[in-house]
């Protein structure tokens, strides 16, 4: 009786010895065949998105480092929430305040690709601009996300492109919804205004008369705020005269160089020939910065709204 009840004893222990080496090797991702193949459960998740460029890009796993190599890609990447993944980023960066944290920078419009390697990021956020450099980083074995807008429709599909890429879908979402919520607001505001109001609008990067004509950020904007672009019939952003300035003669003039040049408006309203304008006249010369109507972001929204209370005050808050 002694042995038997002895070996009784030894078979329950063997089988939860059994029992917890079972569980054990389960919680490992053990399969039923018994190797060491991790289960559809504990699999790494990707992720496949086609970006701008028309590339497909897998990227496997939770994006940890990050590299951004234009300005606008890196305002939409802090935006919808992937700022602190970020590990390198373009000199010319300069929004927003927390991107001056970032310790480093991987070239201009000159990028250094052998950086960029370096810092062994999980995704690099680039743009169409970066032209032949794109190709230099994927053949560096990089994941490059292209983005590419010249509509504030298409800055929207950058924004879910960017959420996509970095597991922030949510977020950028939010600022889409967000942006399309104050489109329709101030479009709404303006639709009010009386045609005999509608104002004609001169828009100048730069003292040297470049503006945005048919296909520009600043020809949207200045549409969707009510304004009419006086040179809506060229493409781009062309270099006007003086004379076409004059003849077509704007009641609004809208400078977006005065962050880096001195009394802008001063300067617009002391041009010789110029005091016959509508908008020298009545001194309606005004400045905003150049990065609200010409980087494709979320602060579009926020130059078209400036835009709307310069040309309406009376109909924008």
């Amino acid at each position: 009786m002694k042995k038997e009840s002895l070996w009784t004893k030894l078979f329950l222990v063997l089988m939860v010895v059994l029992a917890v080496g079972l569980t054990a090797c389960q919680d490992e991702g053990v399969t039923n065949e018994g190797t060491n193949e991790p289960t559809e459960e504990s699999s790494v998740e990707s992720v496949t998105l086609t970006d701008k460029a028309d590339e497909e890009i897998t990227i496997e796993g939770e994006v940890d480092r990050i590299v951004s190599v234009i300005p606008s890609a890196t305002e939409i990447v802090y935006a919808v929430g992937a700022g602190e993944q970020v590990v390198g980023v373009s000199e010319w960066a300069d929004y927003p305040e927390e991107v001056f944290e970032v310790e480093e920078t991987v070239g201009d419009m000159n990028l250094n690709i052998e950086k960029i390697v370096e810092l062994e990021p999980d995704v690099v956020i680039a743009d169409l601009n970066n032209a032949d450099d794109l190709e230099a980083m994927r053949n560096a074995g990089l994941n490059v996300v292209t983005l590419g807008s010249q509509s504030l429709e298409e800055v929207y599909e950058d924004i879910e492109l960017v959420g996509q890429a970095t597991g922030q879908t949510e977020q950028a979402g939010q600022i889409v919804n967000d942006m399309k919520m104050q489109v329709e607001e101030i479009t709404q505001a303006v639709s009010e205004v009386p045609e005999e109001e509608r104002k004609s609008v001169w828009m100048e990067v730069g003292p040297e008369l470049y503006s945005g004509g048919e296909g520009s950020f600043l020809h949207e904007l200045i549409t969707l705020a009510g304004g009419e672009n006086i040179i809506a019939d060229q493409e781009g952003w062309p270099q006007v005269s003086e004379e076409v300035v004059i003849e077509r003669n704007p009641d609004v003039i809208i400078t977006t160089y005065g962050y880096y040049t001195d009394d802008v408006a001063e300067s617009v309203l002391q041009r010789s020939g110029w005091d016959s304008i509508t908008a020298v006249e009545s001194e309606e010369v005004h400045d905003i910065h150049n990065d609200t109507v010409s980087r494709p972001g979320p602060r579009l929204v926020d130059g078209l709204e400036e835009i709307a209370s310069i040309l309406y005050p009376e109909y924008v808050e």
